[in-house]
């Protein structure tokens, strides 16, 4: 991709305005961010499909290319916006109906990646076969903000892709409600550093039992979970499949509709039997959990995450459970939240111990209802971006300096949805929405 379209153009030029009474260096960070992603991560193939580099690694996540392209939705009345938008989620779709269990992908079938390390062996169109609810999650997100950002349905009606894709979501979603007896999927990593990835009980995980959720062998960050039921990434998936049975109906597609409903009705539903714990006398959500007793509290940087809930329209932010949650992960109770000179948030453990990630301070700010702390979150990834101009993966908290990735695609564009809230003008009506989440989304333009 080279010359941004007019309706990005326009959208620069109308944020990069509105910011520059709030603080000059965000108004030149978000006109480079909207332009570097367009510029250098989307790469349009010759069948109109767009492979989108995740950064410093030359693959393709399903997760992260949503959200690298989620603040181009505000631009989609564009044409040429809304196509580019709409090959990245062709090349999606092709993903998922290729491997439906795999997070990450290459641009072409050339066996890139870490598969060679990994049995199962993965095939060569896979970078990793990592299997992450959200994974799947990502493509459903972002037809529904294409849909609700333009009011078209030809991205899902146009072939049978979509559908094929969004049945074979569900019909993986439901093995995994009962990954003991249904599902066949195992991962080990032989040998090299990252042996640790290797799932337990030789590839299966740990044991579980069935809730309503679905289980998954990794977290966002594409650590291996401690349990298999990963809370918020069941959170993310009820929510995604409303989305979804909304699209459907909208679309004429009234079965897979009705099964996508079913389905995130029972996901839901568990969910809320399940992955809510006791903590100091008091409920709050759950990180993960086993169906068996065991559950873990504490929350990773990587969205989704606890602290990310209202953003994923499971709930509203000012929803008691979330509220309760939200003060468990963002204090020391949370074994992965670091305090330190320059910074305090949520880290991971896919980082050193004290770094903490932009991505959860800047979720920090999106969930936050105080405009005053949404700034602060703001200045603060301005300053400690130790003088690149970019959202690193992660920082220490005592040293900005040192920091992991220097170009990590997902950071830059949620930091941009930030920007965009603190210009007037969010993306969160192009999210799908949980019944009873107390947010009602945007209606698509006529």
């Amino acid at each position: 991709m080279t010359e941004l379209p007019e309706g990005l153009r326009a959208l620069r030029a109308d944020v990069h305005r509105e910011l520059r009474s709030l603080d000059p260096r965000a108004a030149d960070r978000f006109a480079r961010l909207l332009t570097d992603t367009w510029r250098q991560a989307m790469r349009p193939t010759p069948d109109g499909e767009v492979f989108v580099v995740t950064g410093d690694i030359p693959a393709m996540w399903l997760r992260d290319s949503t959200a690298q392209v989620r603040p181009y939705l505000l631009a989609a009345a564009d044409p040429a916006v809304a196509a580019a938008l709409t090959g990245v989620l062709r090349r999606q779709l092709r993903y998922v109906i290729a491997d439906p269990y795999a997070n990450a992908f290459n641009a072409a079938p050339d066996g890139s990646g870490a598969g060679h390390l990994d049995e199962p062996a993965p095939g060569p169109l896979v970078w990793e076969r990592k299997y992450e609810v959200d994974s799947l999650c990502a493509p459903l997100q972002l037809a529904y903000g294409l849909w609700r950002a333009t009011g078209r349905l030809d991205h899902i009606t146009a072939d049978d892709r979509f559908a094929t894709a969004a049945r074979t979501i569900i019909a993986l979603w439901r093995v995994e409600q009962d990954h003991e007896a249904c599902s066949s999927y195992e991962f080990r990593r032989m040998g090299g550093e990252f042996s640790y990835d290797t799932l337990p009980r030789g590839g299966r995980g740990a044991l579980s039992a069935p809730t309503g959720m679905t289980w998954s062998g990794f977290r966002p960050s594409d650590d291996r979970c401690h349990y298999g039921y990963l809370v918020p990434a069941n959170a993310l998936a009820a929510v995604s499949l409303a989305g979804l049975a909304e699209l459907a109906a909208a679309a004429g597609l009234d079965g897979l509709a009705a099964d996508a409903a079913a389905l995130s009705a029972e996901i839901g539903a568990g969910v809320l039997a399940h992955g809510v714990a006791e903590y100091d006398g008091d409920r709050v959500y759950a990180y993960e959990v086993d169906g068996l007793g065991g559950h873990l509290l504490m929350d990773d940087a990587n969205i989704p995450s606890l602290l990310s809930l209202p953003y994923l329209g499971w709930c509203g932010p000012g929803d008691p459970l979330y509220l309760r949650t939200r003060e468990l992960v963002l204090s020391d109770a949370n074994p992965f939240h670091y305090t330190g000179r320059h910074a305090s948030g949520i880290g991971s453990p896919h980082t050193p111990p004290g770094h903490v990630w932009p991505l959860s301070l800047t979720m920090q700010a999106l969930t936050s209802g105080d405009p005053a702390e949404q700034v602060r979150l703001a200045e603060l990834l301005l300053r400690t971006d130790a003088g690149t101009g970019a959202i690193h993966e992660s920082f220490h908290v005592d040293d900005p300096g040192t920091f992991t990735r220097p170009w990590f695609g997902w950071g830059d564009s949620l930091f941009g949805e930030l920007l965009l809230l603190l210009a007037g003008r969010s993306t969160a009506a192009l999210h799908p929405r949980a019944a009873g989440s107390g947010v009602t989304p945007g209606r698509p333009r006529s």
